[in-house]
């Protein structure tokens, strides 16, 4: 039930996002796509009560419980930047706005630990839901498989870091279109 509700999830954050665009670019209905696209994050909050709900009516914490923590925290961390990455194209495709340009140099590189910020806080929010999971549940037998999450989320973190510092020693050579202000 977890892992269908986890895909669900992503499936519905990516329709308010899309429907967002879709109302704000080609039906010109601004407001419409700005409610839809304040849609988005309460998604995480539904996928939240749900894996809550199953872990109290006595299911045992599997992968998918943690690949639910890891998602919402990702999508917090994320999501805004996830947002101006889509609008920024969207707007550029269907609406006359300019072509999305692509970092490099110190600006890539800035990115980058901008990014190990964000993995980070993504890290401590999964993190901070499986603490608050585990001691919801209150059953360390039944919880022990988020043990493995967080060995994850900490490779993940880790991976995050030694990319930008490739970044830092060997920064991203400038194209022909070298700045993307989308996104930052």
């Amino acid at each position: 039930m977890t892992l269908v509700a986890v895909i669900v999830c992503e499936v519905a954050f990516w329709i308010a996002i899309v429907g967002g665009l879709v109302a704000r670019y080609l039906l010109r209905r601004p407001r419409l796509g700005a409610a839809l696209l304040v849609t988005a994050p309460a998604v995480d909050v539904v996928l939240l009560a749900l894996v809550t709900l199953d872990l109290l009516r006595g299911a045992t914490a599997s992968w998918h419980h943690g690949l639910a923590a890891v998602y919402i925290g990702m999508s917090v961390a994320y999501g805004h930047r996830m947002i101006a990455w889509a609008d920024v194209r969207f707007e550029h495709r269907f609406a006359g706005g300019p072509a999305p340009l692509r970092l490099s140099g110190r600006r890539h590189t800035a990115r980058c630990w901008g990014d190990v910020l964000r993995t980070g806080l993504a890290v401590l929010i999964a993190g901070g839901i499986i603490g608050a999971l585990v001691a919801v549940v209150g059953d360390p037998e039944r919880t022990a498989e988020f043990q493995g999450t967080l060995g994850l989320l900490a490779v993940v973190f880790g991976i995050e870091v030694l990319w930008a510092v490739s970044y830092t020693i060997w920064p991203r050579k400038p194209t022909a279109s070298s700045t993307d202000p989308a996104v930052g």
